[in-house]
């Protein structure tokens, strides 16, 4: 089906058309292989991943394609823990960034780690504020 008469997740609606076109494919595969169901949709969204990571309340195209956390570099079925679209592979820096982007207080004094978790939690504050 194409992506203007699939329903994308608003997140996805409010990415770059690279971006729902992947999801949608990848989804439309994914359907035939195992229905319709959520893991048709962890499929696209893990595709989704590979290249992109999410920034606020969308997806931005990643500097590097590639697994975003230990949980896409498993892969297979079943599931895995993941952190929502935030490329915990990338550098501290570039965490900073998106942290300094999304106005987490308290960036500074953070390990990855925390910046990792303090990126998800905005991501998802913005996301709830753009359903709203």
């Amino acid at each position: 089906m194409p992506k203007n008469e699939r329903d994308l997740p608003s997140t996805i609606e409010r990415s770059d058309e690279h971006a729902q076109d992947i999801y949608s494919e990848t989804l439309e595969s994914a359907e035939k292989t195992y229905g319709d169901g959520e893991r048709a949709h962890r499929t696209a969204y893990a595709s989704l991943k590979h290249s992109y990571e999410k920034v606020g309340d969308h997806w931005e195209a990643k500097d590097h394609k590639g697994p975003s956390d230990e949980g896409a570099e498993q892969g297979g079925p079943g599931r895995h823990d993941t952190k929502g679209g935030v490329d915990a592979n990338a550098s501290k820096e570039h965490l900073m960034e998106l942290a300094k982007q999304l106005d987490v207080s308290g960036r500074s004094s953070m390990t990855k780690d925390e910046l990792v978790d303090a990126v998800q939690k905005a991501n998802a504050r913005e996301t709830r504020k753009a359903r709203d």
